[in-house]
C-alpha cells in the first residue's frame, strides 16, 4: 500500500497541473471502490481548484463547493495526462481540466476511495487523526505521554493514526532500526531519551523517501509514471536472510498485528 511518502509524491506530482485550474468534468466509470463514490462528488463540475493537501495518507481536493478525499488504496496511482489515451480497465475516474490535461485515477484492486466533503464539515476518516509525522506537534513530549502504560509493541503504537499519522508498515521497520529500538518493545518501556531520536528518525526516514520519490513497490509510481528511488536505501525492510548493513547479522522477520516486520536484534534492543 502507498505510505505517506508515496502519497506526498503524489499531491506534489499532480499540485502543478491542477491548481487554479477550472474542473470541467469529472467521469466516473466505475462507482465501487472501496466504498461507493457518491453522487455529490459531481458537485466538482465547473468548480475552481482552490488547493490540494494531503492528510495522513488522504489527498484533498478543495474547491468551493467542497473537498473531493482521495484514497489510492492498495494499487491506486494519478496521471496528469496532455493527451489522454482511450480509458483502460482500470482506469476508474477522471478529472478533465478546462486548461485540456486530465487526471486520471487508475486503480485494478479497486482498495482506493473517491469520497466527498461539504464546506464547513469533517469527514470520518480524517475525525480522530493525531499529528503530521512532519510537523511541531509531532514531538518527544507527545508520544511519550501517549504512550503512558500502554503494553503495545512500539511499532503497532506509532503505525496507530491516533498518535501520529501516516507511519506505515514500511517506514514504521525503518524508523526503529535507526533508531536502535526492537519493534516488540512495549510502548510504555520507550524512555524519553528514545523518543527524542525515534521521533527524530520517524521525520528524517519520511523527509528521505518524499525527497527521492517515494519507495518503489510493485503497485506504485509517480504521477510522471516513473517509479520511486528510496527502495534501494531501504536498511531492513523486505531484507529478512540478508546481512545487516550495519553489523552484518542476519536480518529477521516477524509478524506483528498480521504486519510483516523487519529488524535487525543485534543493532536493536
Amino acid at each position: 500500500m502507498p505510505e505517506l511518502p508515496e502519497v506526498e509524491v503524489s499531491r506534489l506530482g499532480i499540485s502543478p497541473h491542477l491548481l487554479e485550474e477550472t474542473i470541467k468534468e469529472i467521469v466516473v466509470r466505475q462507482r465501487q471502490l472501496r466504498w461507493w463514490i457518491p453522487e455529490a462528488i459531481h458537485e466538482l463540475h465547473g468548480q475552481p481548484i482552490i488547493s490540494i493537501r494531503r492528510r495522513a495518507k488522504y489527498l484533498l481536493i478543495d474547491t468551493p463547493t467542497g473537498t473531493a478525499i482521495v484514497h489510492l488504496g492498495m494499487s491506486g496511482s494519478l496521471r496528469v495526462l496532455d493527451n489522454p489515451p482511450t480509458p483502460e480497465k482500470h482506469d476508474h475516474v477522471d478529472l478533465v481540466l478546462s486548461n485540456g490535461k486530465v487526471m486520471r485515477y487508475n486503480d485494478p484492486r479497486r482498495f482506493g476511495a473517491w469520497l466527498w466533503c461539504a464546506p464547513g464539515e469533517s469527514h470520518e476518516l480524517l475525525d480522530n487523526c493525531g499529528p503530521e509525522p512532519l510537523t511541531d506537534e509531532f514531538n518527544a513530549e507527545w508520544m511519550s505521554e501517549r504512550a503512558k502504560n500502554k503494553r503495545v509493541a512500539i511499532k503497532t503504537f506509532i503505525m496507530n493514526n491516533a498518535n501520529v499519522v501516516g507511519v506505515g508498515n514500511i517506514y514504521a521497520c525503518e524508523s526503529l532500526f535507526s533508531a536502535g529500538i526492537l519493534p516488540t518493545t512495549p510502548s510504555y518501556k520507550i524512555t524519553p531519551e528514545q523518543w527524542v531520536r525515534l521521533v527524530s528518525e520517524i521525520k528524517l526516514v519520511l523527509e528521505q523517501a518524499i525527497a527521492q520519490g517515494g519507495t518503489t513497490l510493485k503497485d506504485f509510481s509517480q504521477t510522471d509514471g516513473k517509479p520511486g528511488y528510496f527502495a534501494q536505501e531501504l536498511q531492513v525492510y523486505g531484507r529478512s536472510g540478508e546481512p545487516c548493513r550495519l553489523c552484518g547479522n542476519e536480518i529477521k522477520e516477524m509478524k506483528i498485528g498480521q504486519r510483516n516486520t523487519f529488524f535487525c536484534d543485534a543493532c536493536q534492543s
